[in-house]
């Protein structure tokens, strides 16, 4: 067992990910033979990641604020705090923040074994992510 004691340093996320401001913190990191990530991830408003998948699937938890999701072909789903979301291997998919509200979400992903975590795909469109809730 190993405790960590040291607050996650938050860092910039990637602006081939997010198309606007948005923060991560490393929780855990794939480690032995485990191959699991967890990851703080706080969106300013209007700030949501670019389409992508996982090969493995993805679980959302927000933690605080409130935000938007959608996977290809379906609508725009508000999500709040204490809302889980559960992302299905492979689907393409973004989330982020509501347009006039931060979010902040536990992202929790398994690794696939070659090391791939996700695939990037377009940006996220203002008409797609403006056709959502317009209150989140």
């Amino acid at each position: 067992m190993h405790v960590s004691r040291l607050t996650p340093v938050s860092a910039p996320a990637p602006s081939q990910w997010v198309d606007g401001a948005a923060w991560a913190e490393e929780v855990a990191a794939p480690e032995g033979p485990s191959r699991v990530r967890v990851d703080i991830v706080h969106f300013a408003p209007g700030a949501r990641t670019v389409w992508h998948r996982h090969p493995l699937g993805q679980v959302l938890h927000v933690t605080q604020g409130a935000g938007l999701v959608q996977c290809r072909g379906g609508a725009v789903e508000s999500i709040r705090v204490g809302d889980s979301v559960r992302i299905a291997p492979g689907e393409w998919h973004w989330h982020g923040a509501a347009p006039t509200t931060f979010m902040t979400h536990l992202a929790i992903q398994e690794v696939a074994g070659d090391g791939t975590e996700a695939e990037r795909g377009a940006p996220v469109t203002d008409t797609e992510y403006l056709a959502g809730p317009p209150t989140a």
